[in-house]
């Protein structure tokens, strides 16, 4: 039996995207593997919380996943401590970040490169920490992780890392919840997601606003954490009566709001993956997205695509679809089929090879 320490200080309940990937994954992983132990060093937010969906045992860090400076340190030295201290065989950090050195082999998950490639984007000028960061955790890894062909060439391009190194593990939709709701019979668009920048919720107010009054549907956006950043460019904008700014949801909330609206729009301007897509096409919700690569890549023929930094290419991809009614169908059928290709058990199967033979290798390197 090997044991893999999974670190878990990122984990605090806010962080959207990667806590679900975790969750997802790990939820499927058993706790009575015969040839795997998984034990999880938890932030202090996460250790209060209820844990029943990780496979073994967790640890309390004593780490805030919200203090920026104590989570940064615990990555880089206190992870590979507690691995030691606790008889770890391998190391798996599922969210960017890990030890800068470890003498237990580590298995790191590179969602994005985002830092390197738009740091413009990050905001509070963090952008050469997290660079400083990943590239110290990406050497340190035995192998990488990551979900799609387009983050994969990033990792190989601008970290140097060899191609047989960096695993391809696609993600998944999370299965409909069975809500009894039906999509609204006027128009309502839904984005979803945190407000950083190169989400591109500006451009897409500015798209609605370019929209006859006369035909302008609403539109919800979630994933707010406190005061909306957007609310001044609602006001700005004279959108007060379309917008609808939501705060973080729970899943019950956004399962009605994926079955009521006639479509998804996601205007980031770069991801490393992009679940709510996925999640929406996953319910049979018409996607309105960014003609960029990895997009493609998730969303083939199903989806209606428009440049993210254009707000009237924007704004007719969403006429164009509100317009049509069998558009709309053929993209429901299209998203269905395109999303049962992903699913989150093949997504925690290969993560659990990639461990196995994470430690295997490291054994025969001995």
């Amino acid at each position: 039996m090997k044991r893999v320490l999974v670190d878990l200080l990122f984990f605090t309940g806010t962080k959207g995207g990667m806590e679900s990937y975790v969750r997802e994954v790990y939820s499927r992983l058993s706790a009575d593997d015969t040839e795997l132990e998984y034990i999880a060093l938890a932030s202090s937010e996460l250790a209060a919380a209820d844990v029943s969906w990780f496979p073994g045992r967790v640890i309390d860090s004593g780490v805030s996943g919200e203090n920026r400076a104590a989570w940064a340190r615990g990555e880089l030295f206190s992870v590979a401590r507690a691995a030691r201290r606790h008889g770890a065989d391998l190391v798996h950090c599922p969210a960017n970040f890990g030890p800068m050195r470890s003498r237990v082999p580590v298995v790191l998950t590179l969602h994005d490169l985002l830092a390197f490639r738009h740091p413009e984007y990050v905001p509070g000028g963090h952008s050469r920490i997290i660079r400083t960061m990943i590239r110290l955790a990406a050497r340190a890894a035995r192998r990488i992780i990551t979900a799609s062909e387009a983050s994969r060439a990033d990792i190989v391009s601008l970290l140097g890392v060899s191609p047989e190194h960096v695993i391809l593990t696609p993600l998944a939709g999370s299965t409909p919840a069975g809500v009894a709701s039906a999509r609204r019979l006027d128009a309502q668009l839904l984005a979803v997601g945190n407000r950083m920048p190169h989400k591109g919720f500006e451009t897409l107010l500015e798209a609605l606003a370019r929209i006859d009054p006369e035909r302008r549907p609403s539109l919800v956006i979630t994933g707010s954490h406190g005061e909306d950043p957007l609310a001044p460019v609602v006001e700005r904008l004279g959108l007060g009566d379309h917008v609808d700014l939501r705060g973080w949801l729970s899943g019950a909330e956004l399962e009605r709001l994926y079955a009521e609206s006639t479509a998804l729009v996601f205007p980031t301007r770069f991801e490393g993956f992009g679940l709510p897509p996925l999640e929406a096409m996953t319910r049979g919700c018409p996607v309105i997205v960014s003609d960029i690569p990895v997009m493609h890549e998730i969303a083939g023929d199903a989806a209606v695509y428009a440049d993210p930094a254009d707000p009237d290419a924007i704004a007719r991809a969403i006429r164009s679809v509100l317009d049509s009614p069998a558009e709309r169908k053929r993209m429901s059928r299209a998203g269905l089929a395109r999303a049962a290709a992903y699913s989150w058990e093949k997504t925690a199967a290969a993560t659990r090879r990639a461990l196995l033979e994470t430690i295997s290798s490291s054994v025969t390197d001995r």
